[in-house]
């Protein structure tokens, strides 16, 4: 069965190549997808609308779908303006367009920050992983560009973010991957360095006066070639000085061919067009100089094929796709020593690297490479083969898609932990849940009792024992502490409540003296009188120590109250109230134990000290004064109370 992809990208790969924000990028989305359903996949490419005529959904190859979402004017907008229309918009429609559609997908290929922030929101929202190939990063392209970067700062903010959040991170060369720890402090066990590449079905060398004729170019000249977007940072203006620096010797006839720009006829009133035309004319190389304006996939091959020489000068660059498409054509390749393209290129074996912004460097070599032929065929051999086995785009989708296969088959283990986790989380508030319902129902009447015949025997004077083992030790602990300080009115006077102790002088003595399980019993025997209460708390039932506390507390016509579990084991008949939790589970028991201790507290506290004329019971007017006198309790009553508790629990 294919597994679906959901690549999310601001440039549609139906965009045609060579505007200003149409650039490595297109080419990227387009020809990964169109690689990827022969490995298997299903790919939907969501981008947003930029016109009124195109349908939502549309069919781009087989196995590939570019899905049309509207986020703010059906427009062009630069880039540098998407960020909002991504953050709010085109986030939740296409949210919904997924839930309407009923599409799942396997895994989320976010392409460039803007696109991360969705990725993260469908990760969110669905659990679905998500990779992420930046393309360029905030905080390198603000070095290199300054002011003249118009991105928002929030941008470094963001990138920080996805690069937390996502599953995993194509970095397209080893300087992006540098760059990705260096500045960003990625973790380096989530970055691979998976590169662009070429077609060899759509790039591939021909005879060059075949390139030439079919272009209308003259057969005579050395040709250079420029060929990418008309933006500051693509050094353009580089090529065009060192060209002149060249034409000047008067060598060579040279003419230098600049291919790109937002229009198929150039447009020099724009505004890197007019800049880039002043450059020729104060180089005085116009003559020399032929803009082309944008050309389509199927011309550029000839434009490559064509030309000695093909110059990338940028100042940094991710991708290095135009060095390996002209290298792909056999044309040999100068480059600046940046980013992708010095990973793409090996100096001096499959093309010439110099340094950006340095037009004397370059005319230099130019001019080796146009006088050395031999040494320039010799590098083209080279980097035809390089390229052809490393960087064919089905090399580079047979990459992404293992890449693919491992975080899947990470989060599938994460996902099957999780959801082991998720179950047992899940089962136990279920269980607790059906326990505290059963025992609402089971316990409301001997709970109410219980409270009244303790704050009857502390009215009156009496004293409350509470012991366990264990957990419930610490359980006993509790309830003796809130009666004695306080657990939700204020100010009031404590309560004589005595946990019996099993710390270590006594735990010793007695086991040494006696027995273990006369623990609680020699204590009960010390402090008990008739009259009294002890709380027995045992999640089984069976507690030995617990047992014989109840018999020798019983002897001295004390009241037994017992919180109990399961059956209530040997402590039920001992107990005068039994507060048995309808559960089998133990951690359930302990835990409704301790809402019983909270309740009866709260119970107990209000039912002393909450009366409606806010008057004390005589015994604690006495405690309040210092003169409290020991009243004996009033059986009869309690025998009452003890009969119709015994009664419901029966019942």
């Amino acid at each position: 069965m294919r597994k679906r992809i959901a690549f999310i990208t601001h440039e549609s790969p139906l965009t045609l190549l060579g505007g200003v924000d149409a650039g490595g990028q297109v080419v990227y989305v387009d020809k990964v997808t169109r690689q990827l359903p022969r490995l298997g996949y299903e790919i939907d490419i969501f981008t947003r609308r930029e016109d009124t005529e195109t349908p939502q959904v549309v069919t781009m190859h087989k196995g590939i779908r570019v899905i049309h979402i509207t986020a703010g004017p059906k427009k062009h907008i630069k880039k540098e303006e998407l960020l909002p229309y991504y953050q709010n918009e085109f986030t939740k429609k296409l949210l919904q367009f997924m839930k309407r559609e009923d599409r799942s997908y396997e895994l989320v290929h976010a392409n460039f920050f803007i696109a991360g922030i969705v990725a993260s929101e469908i990760k969110k929202t669905f659990g679905i992983p998500f990779v992420i190939t930046f393309h360029a990063l905030g905080k390198v392209r603000r070095i290199h560009q300054g002011k003249a970067d118009e991105f928002p700062d929030e941008r470094f903010t963001i990138e920080e973010q996805l690069i937390q959040q996502a599953d995993h991170i194509i970095a397209e060369c080893p300087q992006d991957r540098e760059d990705l720890i260096y500045y960003y402090h990625a973790n380096q066990d989530k970055i691979s360095v998976i590169p662009c590449g070429f077609d060899p079905h759509e790039f591939y060398p021909m005879g060059k006066q075949l390139a030439r004729k079919k272009l209308g170019l003259p057969s005579e000249e050395k040709i250079i070639l420029q060929l990418g977007r008309m933006v500051p940072r693509k050094g353009v203006d580089d090529v065009i000085v060192a060209s002149a620096k060249l034409v000047k010797k008067q060598k060579f006839s040279l003419r230098l061919l600049i291919v790109g720009g937002e229009t198929d006829i150039p447009d020099f009133n724009l505004p890197e067009m007019k800049r880039l035309r002043k450059i020729a004319a104060e180089e005085d190389i116009l003559d020399h100089i032929m803009f082309t304006g944008r050309k389509n996939r199927e011309q550029l091959k000839y434009y490559y094929n064509a030309s000695d020489i093909f110059i990338s000068t940028p100042w940094y660059e991710p991708f290095g796709i135009t060095p390996l498409e002209a290298m792909a054509c056999g044309t040999p390749v100068i480059g600046s020593n940046v980013g992708g393209i010095k990973f793409t290129i090996l100096d001096g074996q499959t093309g010439l690297l110099v340094p950006a912004k340095d037009p004397q460097v370059l005319a230099n070599n130019i001019e080796l490479l146009l006088e050395d032929t031999k040494q320039a065929e010799i590098i083209s051999k080279n980097a035809l083969r390089r390229v052809k086995t490393f960087f064919t785009w089905a090399t580079i989708a047979r990459s992404i898609s293992t890449l693919y296969e491992k975080v899947l088959l990470s989060t599938r283990a994460a996902t099957s932990d999780y959801q082991y986790r998720s179950n047992i989380i899940n089962t136990n508030f279920t269980d607790l849940i059906q326990t505290l319902q059963l025992a609402q129902e089971q316990l409301h009447t001997p709970l109410l009792t219980a409270a009244n015949v303790l704050s009857r025997t502390l009215s009156e004077g009496n004293k409350v024992l509470v012991c366990g083992n264990g957990g419930s030790a610490s359980d006993a602990q509790h309830f003796a502490s809130e009666l004695i300080g306080h657990f939700l009115i204020d100010q009031r006077p404590a309560l004589p409540i005595l946990s019996l102790t099993a710390d270590t002088s006594v735990l010793t003595a007695m086991g040494n003296d006696f027995s273990y399980q006369e623990v609680f019993s020699r204590q009960v025997e010390a402090y008990g009188k008739s009259g009294d209460v002890l709380v027995a708390i045992s999640t089984s039932g069976v507690s030995g120590n617990v047992i014989r506390a109840l018999k020798v507390a019983r002897q001295k016509q004390m009241i037994c109250i017992g919180l109990l579990g399961k059956n209530g084991g040997k402590m039920l008949p001992l107990c005068d109230i039994p507060l048995i939790v309808p559960s089998q589970n133990t951690q359930h028991i302990q835990e409704v134990h301790t809402h019983l201790i909270h309740t009866l507290c709260e119970l107990v506290e209000k039912q002393l000290f909450q009366q409606e004329q806010n008057t004390l019971p005589q015994a604690f007017i006495g405690l309040k004064q210092g003169k409290a006198k020991r009243q004996n309790p009033r059986h009869a009553e309690i025998s009452v109370m003890l009969s119709r508790a015994k009664n419901l629990t029966k019942d």
